[in-house]
């Protein structure tokens, strides 16, 4: 009976140490990957201004061709919405909505993914020589749950390789175009 007590005390001591020590973590993920793409910001602009666009590079439409779409508003800028579904969880189902955007500078985005959380995601274009820096930015904020802020520390392993997909994708699509 000593034992069992024993395991249970210190069950509890690890389990509390974990909360606590989650409330020193971050309180936001952020993800960002970049890539220079050999072309003028104008003609990179419409492929991250647009949610329909954005479906010829896309890194996870790949992982379930089976993914059903919808848009709504404008068919690009602020307002211009992507909702999603799909039953592999590598996708899942959520919204993205452009909610701001500066031609040929910058998109900003918000992600929905339902029981999820939120995010921010953006598209930020620079000149870099004759070419365009193109950086793919995510932020989500993990609030006070405890697990959340564990898996935060995760998203850079999860997202990032996505978003170096997805820019090899647009990358290929738009100076294929040239």
């Amino acid at each position: 009976m000593r034992l069992i007590k024993r395991i249970r005390v210190t069950l509890i001591v690890i389990v509390l140490a974990l909360v606590g020590v989650s409330y020193l973590l971050p309180s936001k993920a952020e993800v960002s990957r970049s890539i220079t793409i050999d072309a003028p910001a104008a003609a990179i602009f419409p492929y991250v201004n647009s949610m329909q666009e954005t479906e010829k590079w896309s890194p996870w439409l790949s992982r379930d061709p089976e993914t059903k779409l919808s848009y709504s508003g404008p068919d690009s800028g602020v307002g211009n919405t992507l909702n999603w579904s799909s039953e592999n969880p590598q996708v899942g189902t959520g919204s993205q909505e452009i909610v701001e955007s500066v031609e040929n500078q910058q998109v900003d985005t918000a992600l929905d993914f339902g029981p999820m959380g939120t995010a921010d995601a953006s598209f930020v274009l620079q000149p870099e020589g004759s070419g365009t820096q193109v950086t793919w930015g995510f932020v989500s904020e993990l609030g006070m749950n405890p697990m959340s802020r564990w898996m935060g520390l995760m998203m850079d392993n999860w997202v990032g390789g996505d978003y170096e997909r997805g820019l090899e994708n647009l990358k290929a699509l738009v100076e294929g175009q040239g």
